[in-house]
């Protein structure tokens, strides 16, 4: 098991959140994404830098994921490829993306976007909260209680 995460958005609270859990539970994290990311150095977390392009990450990132491993990532069609690959999902946010949700959040998606490409302003997600990081931070810490014996 492996934890991935679509490192180009990801905020640093969270990024920061994945490091102490890789950590303290020897679990390996790898951040992907198209820009050099800092992480601290640790035999269990690296990075992959890919080529700047549309998706590049994502595809980098559906290409290495296993059965089981968990990704971390707001990007909703790449949610939906590593669902189809039996991998898990959560949203910086603590969100689950699952086989059950993610169909009518893709429909949700491509709902906004197509506001947005008829010129309607459609705002974007607000800023992360201590709430929120507290969400993720809960959630992962009970995906990653769910692999010890």
């Amino acid at each position: 098991m492996r934890l991935w995460v679509d490192a180009d958005a990801c905020p640093v609270a969270v990024r920061e959140i994945l490091f102490r859990a890789a950590q303290r539970t020897g679990v390996r994290l790898t951040l992907i994404a198209n820009q050099p990311i800092p992480v601290p150095p640790s035999p269990l977390i690296d990075t992959v830098q890919v080529a700047s392009g549309f998706d590049v990450a994502d595809d980098e990132i559906v290409r290495r994921v296993g059965a089981g491993d968990l990704v971390v990532t707001s990007d909703v069609p790449l949610a939906a490829e590593v669902i189809d690959r039996d991998a898990l999902v959560l949203t910086p946010r603590g969100e689950a993306q699952t086989r059950e949700n993610i169909r009518a959040r893709l429909q949700m998606r491509d709902f906004m976007e197509t506001l947005r490409g008829s010129g309607i302003h459609t705002w974007g997600p607000s800023g992360l909260t201590a709430a929120d990081r507290k969400r993720f931070a809960d959630a992962l810490d009970r995906y990653l209680s769910q692999l010890r014996p």
